[in-house]
């Protein structure tokens, strides 16, 4: 692997952090009276500084002398129904570390408002890789192989995981899945609303008519890939998935083309070898898939794709109604406006494909 390469340095960026926005600021000396009284192990004195990027909750590196944690909040300001659930995200990584599944060390949620304004978890920093470049451009074909087969690898075992022996059972309303998530996200969109698009007009439509069968229910992340994980410093490992907000029980399918959505619309499916570059085709991940989970194979597929563009759109949407609204978290989240429509007319082509 070359050194000191551009992606690397991105890397370095894009995880970086900087002084605390103006506006996501609290009083420290309440947090760190928090963390003397809820931390294990924590001692201080307490340096605040916010990781760069990021559109949804606001995420916070705490420094000490001997160790460094991380933080996640509510953002401040007007908030859609049910969005930015940290109280979720600490429930799941909470359940699943014990289980040796790749999460960070949860140490404590705080439901009181009164110590820095909003809801917040404070859980271990996990130091490895994270790969903003879906094509991994740094990286010798054999080891994106390994990298991309370490995210499968890792999204099945998660969906292999008895939600019921972790104790998240009532995580998540078991059966319905895609029934209630197209609600949702319907929902949602129209709360964020700016622009009439007839396209997703249709999908609202005909997504709830036509949802395949809910044939089973897990652990499902609901925003897999590869910029949401930690790999190990040098092993072609996942040593930390990041970003639970959306995760629920629902079924497993969803995530899974979710993480496909990659080969359609994502960096990769601008390159004209996949194999050459080392990367698996779409065939070849979703045999791997199967044969992980013990599915004989991925029968809607084009269903799937319509639904999941269907829904980022919904997330996408939800950022551009927090620049209406004048709580967004990112000078690139106006950029969103422009992916909207885009998703809503690749979801229709799919909706087309499967029979609409």
């Amino acid at each position: 692997m070359a050194d000191d390469t551009a992606e690397q340095q991105r890397e370095q960026l894009n995880t970086g952090t900087k002084p605390v926005a103006e506006s996501h600021r609290f009083d420290e000396a309440r947090l760190l009276a928090w963390m003397q009284a809820n931390v294990e192990g924590f001692e201080g004195p307490l340096e605040v500084r916010q990781f760069k990027g990021g559109q949804s909750n606001p995420t916070y590196q705490l420094v000490t002398p001997g160790k460094k944690y991380v933080m996640r909040r509510k953002p401040p300001g007007k908030l859609l129904p049910s969005a930015h659930a940290v109280d979720r995200e600490f429930r799941v990584i909470s359940a699943l570390y014990p289980t040796g599944f790749p999460v960070a060390r949860p140490y404590g949620l705080c439901v009181d408002d009164e110590v820095i304004g909003t809801m917040f978890y404070v859980m271990d920093m996990v130091e490895g890789r994270i790969l903003w470049d879906q094509t991994l451009p740094s990286y010798q074909p054999a080891e994106r192989h390994a990298l991309f087969m370490a995210k499968i690898r890792t999204l099945a075992d998660l969906h292999n995981t008895d939600y019921q022996a972790v104790g998240l059972e009532g995580f998540g309303k078991p059966g319905n899945y895609f029934a209630r998530q197209i609600d949702r996200w319907s929902k949602q969109y129209k709360a964020s609303e700016t622009v009439h698009l007839e396209s997703i007009e249709r999908l609202i439509e005909w997504l709830p008519k036509t949802t395949p069968a809910d044939d089973q229910t897990t652990i499902v992340h609901g925003d897999y890939r590869l910029d949401n994980m930690v790999m190990h410093p040098t092993e072609p490992r996942v040593i930390a998935v990041l970003d639970w907000e959306l995760s629920t029980l629902g079924n497993p399918l969803a995530d899974f083309t979710y993480l496909l959505m990659n080969w359609v619309n994502g960096a990769i499916s601008t390159l004209p070898d996949l194999k050459g570059h080392g990367i698996p085709t779409m065939d070849e991940a979703v045999a791997e898939y199967c044969r992980l989970t013990g599915r004989d194979g991925l029968p809607d597929l084009n269903w799937y794709m319509a639904y999941n563009m269907f829904r980022l759109a919904g997330i996408c949407q939800g950022i551009v109604g927090r620049v209406r609204d004048g709580t967004a978290n990112s000078p690139q989240a106006a950029a969103m406006a422009e992916r909207v429509p885009l998703l809503g007319e690749a979801a229709w082509e799919y909706a087309k494909k499967a029979g609409a």
